[in-house]
């Protein structure tokens, strides 16, 4: 038993304990401490993640290779951009307590050990951790009615999607005689000899992921969690949990299904295109801006899941770029998103971004920047990454997903360009409120990555590449 690949994961569970008995005994003032403690151990576990040679332990039940190693990155940078954001933002809204920043450490491990899963039981283990604090984190707000209606409506059905994932890991289970994906991957080398219920098995496994992914039809919490949630923990939900659970779809299907390619590829595909047609379609309507966002999330998560379906390495490494993009281009949106106050008040409609060119022109730039990133205006990074993707598909010879792909982000760019329509051509309003330094610098820090991503893509091109040779071999 090799726990010493499993280091970064107790080292940070261990930070955890620790920042949560120093807040119950500091109890005042203590949130501030609490944070920068945990960012600190974000920084820490980050070099220990960096530094961990590739291996099995645990009896087979953890796995560290060069994929884990990119999500674990990515996973930490998204907590502690949302970390990051939420300081000024929670003692604004008189929600700023000690617990916010160790839910968000905990829920960080659970994503770290789904990515690292390599049987279905520390997969459930993970996938369990990160949503008990996630059920929390939504309902942080709990003189909140939306925030408490966000939290209840994710917690009911995120119980439903793990049921489901449970009922899919016995079937599997039953049928393969084995949890181990390696194991999986070796008993299921002839496709024409899988039980019927074996498939159905892992129809279920997949249905209870693409709940975490907010992959049409199991996209129901999406609007109303991040209308609902404070904005700092909609952040969260929009970043980290996203690439936990994408990579877990990845590694699940890349490792033990990957020779029933065939057999669920459709049910992929239909969940794609069914996400990017949603997305693109029902944002339209929208005059909420968190809302309008999580449209876009399902839209975007119908790109990625096109690397899955393609089913090589070159579909997941189009997957882990765009995951890359994905998370820093949503992050500096919501980040522009929290600017969006007057008198300490935050205001979330669309129109409130008014004239916003004339008022505070840097503002506009950064949020036109992001918003023609999303839409995958050439040259932002989101261009690059669609083309990453497309171009998996278009190789593996799903021209009708590309296809699709391509019209639906045409459809798509009508709402996000009306943004920016909206703060250089109408009337200027009031002016927002002077932003705090630190939400400043994730608008800069992200609006460069995003728009210059095209001058030195190599680095996180070349990191993806190397991960992706992990699965789908």
């Amino acid at each position: 038993m090799n726990w010493m690949l499993a280091l970064p994961e107790i080292v940070l569970a261990c930070f955890g304990m620790a920042i949560l008995i120093f807040g119950v005994v500091r109890k005042h003032d203590s949130t501030l401490l609490a944070t920068m403690f945990t960012l600190g151990a974000f920084l820490i576990t980050g070099f220990l993640v960096a530094t961990r040679a590739a291996g099995s332990g645990f009896n087979g039940q953890f796995v560290t290779d060069s994929f884990s190693t990119f999500n674990k990155e990515l996973i930490l940078l998204g907590g502690a951009l949302a970390l990051i954001l939420s300081v000024d933002w929670n003692r604004s809204q008189r929600i700023e307590r000690f617990e916010y920043p160790v839910l968000v450490l905990f829920c960080t491990v659970g994503m770290m050990v789904m990515v690292s899963a390599s049987n279905l039981m520390s997969l459930y283990l993970g996938l369990e951790l990160q949503s008990l604090a996630l059920y929390v984190l939504a309902a942080f707000a709990r003189d909140n009615v939306k925030s408490s209606e966000a939290g209840l409506k994710y917690f009911v059905l995120s119980g439903l999607a793990s049921g489901l994932l449970l009922y899919g890991i016995s079937l599997v289970y039953g049928f393969s005689g084995t949890m181990d994906f390696q194991a999986l991957h070796a008993a299921l080398r002839t496709p024409a000899a899988a039980p019927p219920g074996l498939i159905v098995g892992i129809v279920f496994v997949l249905v209870g992921l693409a709940f975490k992914v907010s992959a049409v039809p199991f996209h129901m919490w999406t609007p109303d969690v991040y209308e609902g949630a404070p904005t700092p923990v909609t952040v969260f939900f929009a970043t980290a949990p996203k690439v936990a659970a994408m990579a877990l779809l990845l590694r699940v299907m890349g490792t033990s299904f990957a020779d029933l390619l065939p057999a669920w590829q459709a049910l992929i595909v239909l969940m794609s295109i069914a996400s990017m047609v949603l997305g693109a379609l029902a944002a339209i309507g929208q005059r909420n801006i968190k809302r309008l966002m999580a449209y876009s999330s399902i839209g975007h998560m119908g790109y990625a899941l096109i690397g899955l379906a393609v089913g090589s390495s070159d579909g997941v490494r189009g997957v882990l770029v765009y995951m890359t993009v994905y998370v820093l281009m949503t992050a500096g949106t919501f980040a522009c998103i929290l600017a969006m106050k007057r008198d300490g008040k935050p205001v979330e409609q669309i129109a409130d971004l008014s004239g916003l060119a004339t008022t505070d022109p840097g503002l506009a730039l950064a949020i036109s920047v992001f918003m023609f990133s999303l839409a995958g205006i050439p040259l932002m990074a989101g261009f690059f990454a669609k083309l990453y993707i497309f171009l998996a598909a278009v190789k593996a010879g799903l021209f009708v997903l590309a296809v699709i792909g391509v019209l639906t982000s045409v459809v798509g760019a009508f709402y996000y360009i009306r943004v920016i329509k909206v703060m250089y051509f109408d009337p200027p309003v009031a002016a927002f409120d002077r932003r705090p330094p630190a939400l400043s610098f994730v608008v800069a820090a992200t609006g460069l990555f995003t728009a210059f991503f095209f001058l030195f893509p190599a680095p996180v091109v070349d990191a993806a590449e190397m991960a992706s040779r992990v699965l789908f071999r």
